[in-house]
This record gives C-alpha cells, sequence and structure tokens, in this order.
C-alpha cells in the first residue's frame, strides 16, 4: 500500500570522518530513466517517486541555507553500523501533506452521485409516462402499482437488439412514449371540459377556440401566457421522455444479464396476475395494458370518424319535411312570435343536483307562480344534448337540423348542405326570421345556412356596457336590445333565435337586473351595484365557489327570461327556452348525464294543448319522471305537433 508523500527535509551535513555514503545509481546519459507508476506502492528504503531525491539524486546543499547539525528524530544515522530503523513521518507542521491524486478517468463522489439521481428520475418520468391515467379522477397511488407490459415488451426488445441499433430503437420508443403522454394529458383535459377523450382527428380546431375563450374571460396577456404554457410543456415532455428512454437503455447494456432476469421475472408476475385478475384499487388490474389500450381507441376513433361522412351524408338526406309547402307548416302557431332561447351551461344538474338546485328551482317557481298570475302557463321536460361542458353551436345546430351533431366534421357537413332547419320552416311558413347573437364578435358565415331575415351581431347590438368575464353583455341587455330592435313596433310574425350568454363559464362576473326602462345602451352596467363577482380570481377559485357561482348565473338567466316574459309578453308570443349542454364536470363531477331543460311557455292555452301528449311536466322544470328525447329529435316533434294534423 502506498503512502503519503512526506515533505522532503535537507540532510544534516556528515563529519569530514565519516564513511561516504555509497553513490546512488545514476540512469545512462542515453536512457531516461523510468519513472514508476504513481500508483505503484512504494518501495522500502526508497524515497516516493516524485520527491526530488528519486528524480535526481542527491542535492547539492545551498551554501546560504542555515542547517540543523542535530538529526532529526526520525531520520536513520547513517553512521550507525547495523539494520536502520524504519524511518517515521516527522511531526505535523502547518502545512498539509499533498493528498494523492484519483486515477485517470474515475469519476468524483459528487459526479456518482448526480448521475444516480438522473438515472432514478429518468425512471420515475418513463414510468410515470407508462401509468399516467387519461383522466384527474384516476390519479392515484394505485395508477403506479402497475406492471406496464409495454415497458416490458420494450425492454426486451432493446435487450435483443444490436448495439448499433439500440440507440435510434431506444429514441424511437422514446419520442412515442412522449406523444403518448401528451396525448393522455389532452384526454385529461378534454375529460375535464368535455367528459370525453381528445378527438385526435376533429377536435384541432377547438384549440382557436380555447384560445379566444381563455382572451374573452382572462385577457389577452393570460391567453398568450397559456399558449406558451402549453407549447413549452409539450416541447419539454418529448425531448426529457426521449433523454429518459436512452438514459436508461444505456443503463440495460451495461447490465444486460440482471436487466434479462428481472424482465423475465416481471413477464412471469404480469402473466400470473393477469390470470388471477388481481387489481389493486377498482379498476386498476396489476397486469396493465392501458398504453396499448389508448393506442387502440385513438385508432378507432379515427377510422370511425373517418367513416361518419358517409354515414351522416345518408342521414341528411333523408327529411320528411324538405319538400313540405309553407302553408302545411306550424299552423299552430299562426300569429304567434316564437322565441326560442338557448341558456348558456343549463343542464340537467342545475335542477336536480342537491348543491346547486336549491337557488335555481327556487327561482324557476317563483317564477312560474308570478307567470301563471299574469295568465301564462308552461310545460318542461329533457333533450339528450350531443355536447357537454362546451361545444354550444353543436347543441344549437342539432336541435335546429333535426341532426345529431356531435362533432366539428358534422357541423361543417351540415352547413355545406341544404337541410330544412327550424329556422327554414318558419321561414316557409311565412315568418321573418332573426338571430340574436351577442357573442358572436368576429364573422359569422354561418348565419347564411340558418337563413335569417336579419342577423344581430355584438356590433350591430351597439352595447356600451363592460363585459362580465366570457359574456360580453349582460342577457337582460340582449332581450332589451331584441326588444327595442324587433318586437317594439308593427311587425310580422318572428321567430328569433337567441343564445343567451351571461351563465357561460367561468362564472366569475354575474351581472344584476336593472329596470327594464333603465338598460338603454348598457351604460348602466358600468355601476358597482349592477355585478356581482367582478373581482374574483377566475383560476385561484375552489371547486365549491365555481359550483356557487354557476348557480348563481342560471338563476340570473332563467329569472331575466321569467321578467322578460311579465314585462313584454303577451298573447302573441311563444318562449322556448332550453340549455345547451351541461356545465363541465368541476360543477357536475364525472360521469354526469347530458341532459338539459327544456320548457315551453304560452298565453294562449291552444298551444300547450298542441303539446299535451309529450308527457311533459307542469311548471318551469321537468319533474324526476320526466322523459328524456334526444334533441335531434326535437325538431320533428315540434313541427309534428304544430302541423295542420297534430300527432301525425
Amino acid at each position: 500500500m502506498s503512502r503519503p508523500a512526506r515533505r522532503h527535509h535537507p540532510a544534516a551535513t556528515p563529519s569530514a570522518d565519516a564513511p561516504a555514503a555509497p553513490a546512488p545509481d545514476v540512469p545512462a546519459p542515453d536512457r531516461p530513466a523510468e519513472r514508476p507508476p504513481t500508483d505503484a506502492p512504494d518501495v522500502p528504503g526508497r524515497p516516493p517517486a516524485d520527491t526530488p531525491d528519486a528524480r535526481t539524486g542527491p542535492q547539492p546543499i545551498d551554501a546560504g541555507a542555515v542547517t540543523d547539525p542535530t538529526p532529526h528524530p526520525a531520520a536513520p544515522d547513517p553512521a550507525a553500523p547495523g539494520p536502520q530503523p524504519a524511518p517515521t513521518p516527522p511531526p505535523a507542521t502547518t502545512a498539509q501533506p499533498a493528498a494523492v491524486a484519483a486515477p485517470a478517468g474515475t469519476p468524483s463522489r459528487a459526479r456518482r452521485v448526480a448521475a444516480a439521481v438522473l438515472t432514478g428520475l429518468a425512471a420515475l418520468l418513463v414510468l410515470a409516462a407508462l401509468a399516467l391515467p387519461d383522466q384527474l379522477s384516476r390519479i392515484g397511488l394505485a395508477a403506479v402499482l402497475r406492471i406496464p407490459v409495454e415497458a416490458l415488451v420494450a425492454v426486451a426488445v432493446l435487450l435483443a437488439l444490436p448495439a448499433r441499433a439500440r440507440g435510434p430503437i431506444a429514441a424511437l420508443a422514446g419520442l412515442l412514449l412522449g406523444l403518448l403522454t401528451v396525448l393522455r394529458l389532452l384526454d385529461m383535459g378534454f375529460f375535464v371540459a368535455r367528459d370525453r377523450p381528445f378527438d385526435v382527428l376533429l377536435d384541432w380546431a377547438l384549440f382557436d377556440d380555447g384560445f379566444g375563450y381563455l382572451t374573452d374571460s382572462s385577457g389577452r396577456a393570460a391567453a398568450v401566457a397559456a399558449a406558451a404554457g402549453a407549447v413549452l410543456l409539450t416541447a419539454g415532455l418529448l425531448v426529457l421522455v426521449t433523454l429518459a428512454a436512452l438514459r436508461l437503455t444505456r443503463l440495460l447494456a451495461r447490465r444486460r444479464r440482471t436487466s434479462a432476469r428481472v424482465v423475465a421475472a416481471l413477464a412471469v408476475l404480469w402473466l400470473g396476475c393477469a390470470a388471477l385478475g388481481v387489481r389493486v384499487g377498482p379498476d386498476v388490474p396489476v397486469a396493465d395494458r392501458e398504453a396499448s389500450a389508448l393506442v387502440a381507441a385513438h385508432v378507432g376513433q379515427v377510422r370511425a370518424g373517418l367513416r361518419d361522412r358517409v354515414v351522416f351524408a345518408g342521414q341528411a338526406a333523408t327529411d320528411a319535411y324538405r319538400n313540405v309547402p309553407g302553408d302545411q307548416l306550424l299552423t299552430g302557431l299562426r300569429g304567434k312570435d316564437v322565441l326560442v332561447a338557448f341558456v348558456e351551461s343549463y343542464g340537467r344538474d342545475a335542477v336536480t343536483d342537491p348543491a346547486l338546485a336549491p337557488g335555481v328551482t327556487a327561482v324557476l317557481d317563483d317564477g312560474y307562480r308570478q307567470l301563471r298570475a299574469a295568465g301564462f302557463d308552461a310545460r318542461s321536460g329533457y333533450l339528450t344534448s350531443p355536447t357537454f361542458g362546451g361545444g354550444s353551436w353543436l347543441a344549437h345546430a342539432t336541435l335546429l337540423s333535426g341532426l345529431w351533431i356531435d362533432n366539428d366534421q358534422r357541423h361543417r357537413d351540415l352547413l355545406a348542405g341544404n337541410r330544412l332547419t327550424l329556422n327554414g320552416a318558419f321561414h316557409r311558413a311565412g315568418w321573418q326570421t332573426v338571430g340574436v347573437l351577442p357573442a358572436a364578435t368576429q364573422p359569422w358565415p354561418e348565419g347564411r345556412f340558418f337563413g335569417y331575415d336579419r342577423y344581430y351581431d355584438a356590433a350591430r347590438l351597439a352595447y356600451r356596457g363592460p363585459t362580465f368575464s366570457y359574456a360580453p353583455m349582460p342577457d337582460q341587455f340582449t332581450l332589451a336590445a331584441f326588444q327595442r330592435l324587433e318586437r317594439s313596433r308593427p311587425h310580422p310574425p318572428l321567430m328569433a333565435e337567441i343564445p343567451l350568454v351571461s351563465s357561460h363559464s367561468p362564472w366569475s362576473a354575474i351581472p344584476k337586473p336593472v329596470p327594464w326602462d333603465a338598460v338603454g345602451d348598457g351604460s348602466i352596467f358600468h355601476e358597482a351595484a349592477t355585478r356581482t363577482g367582478g373581482g374574483r380570481d377566475v383560476v385561484q377559485r375552489g371547486n365549491d365557489q365555481i359550483r356557487a357561482d354557476y348557480a348563481h348565473a342560471i338563476e340570473y338567466s332563467v329569472g331575466t327570461l321569467v321578467s322578460y316574459l311579465l314585462t313584454y309578453g303577451g298573447d302573441d308570443l311563444v318562449l322556448v327556452f332550453l340549455g345547451d349542454h351541461q356545465p363541465t364536470t368541476t360543477v357536475t363531477g364525472p360521469g354526469a348525464s347530458r341532459d338539459v331543460p327544456i320548457t315551453v311557455v304560452a298565453k294562449d292555452p291552444k298551444v300547450l294543448d298542441r303539446i299535451a301528449g309529450w308527457g311533459w311536466q307542469d311548471g318551469l322544470r321537468p319533474g324526476p319522471q320526466t322523459p328524456a328525447w334526444r334533441m335531434d329529435t326535437f325538431r320533428d316533434r315540434f313541427l309534428t305537433a304544430f302541423g295542420p294534423t297534430p300527432g301525425h
């Protein structure tokens, strides 16, 4: 074992009568002296290899140096006969001995620890990417206690590959795993917002809608920050998961035999757990193959989407009312103004959920009592919406066209055709058709398909008040503007479609009603007394606060409709109001239905007699036993009920 290099002390000057010390071996001039390796053991009696004595032999004594005539106690006496004792180290001095340098190529302790930490993080990232569920409600400890069969197959393949191919294949596998992780995150977000997985064929256009929603509700800076964060997260996941896969592959290559044994043992365990159905939680099997099932589901989704265009074209071509003349349409509503109002996010849970319903049902029941006192009556039922948590245009198109429009591909194909809509049927029968769309802040070419005689977007409504989070204007202003622009003067029968948006998420700023004659151009809504919740943080609210804000928004919207009827209603007005879809799962929780309430209100009893056979509940809210119809069946039911031969 080598010892630490000692500090060299000059030898004492020998006396004149002392025998001369033997001359050291001096290498020949033509052959350089061989220096022993730095890690070779020191030879007893020979100075260490890196001292001056070992390199050059005896050193001349500096005449100016002061020497110590007393031999160092630890140094051997060259004049003493017999064997010399082993020299002992000198006493410690203020100077520390030099440390032995680590052999070349040996990593330091810090580097070894850092490498181990990076390897552990790489393993955790890959495991998380494989075990990440596609729904927030399924995240938990059980998710990481599974054995992904895809990981076992991937490791087995990498171990079987030659070294030259292993790196590129590992990089490709890491990139695909990163893409799968991004897809799972998209599924997770869509399950929260729409209660369904992301459609890789049809949902890309929704990112533009999402950016617009964030801009309207939180400001452009927040929307840009969210978009940039999403892009960075996606790029970061792809890069980091790929690097993690490469790092783990190098580790597997260095320990091939151990890795093969571990994979074989886990494969046997996976097969056993699969055969016995071992689970670590409800619907969480230990023998996991969720990643491959997810890929298969999305591949099937793409195939179904491609086939659906043909299916939808056949459905759109079948229309019992395509060629019905106008004098045989809607004869039971002659002379009436018919207003179809969509209440944003007004879903079944608003009237049935114990935490949401008390305030909403109180407004509806009190409103029904007031309407009855004013001579009105109402019937209510349920429709099943094609969408959930968003995509209002899909619900509007479904109700008006009589076709199931549950994705943007069907919506585009509908707009490219000539399907008779409910608006078109009223127009053919002699009504003036009007569209009032307060949230249309950009050009809306879809208006041409619905065939409005007059169309009012946000600009034409000329609102001069503040926005209310997403909503450009309060529902009360929208209805007041419609009344002023269309119904306040003599007019032919009107059919108007009006989507009301005050109950649109995020429900952070909710208007308060004002006297109808004070609405004017909306400037009154600048007053603080006309809003609630305007200072709430949209992002930091808890779920309980979000649910409470949602309920208050629905109370405002349905209360405003009741107030409009009491103020401007008459024998010639028929109101059909309904929800477009349920709110997001943040409000409803997972697994909620897609049902929305629908109500028909009229003063003329003959109108409600036409729908007596529908089995709907008296009042402004459906009963627990009220049937729910698919929303695409409403057009034909409505045209049949109010046609020349009701019920046929």
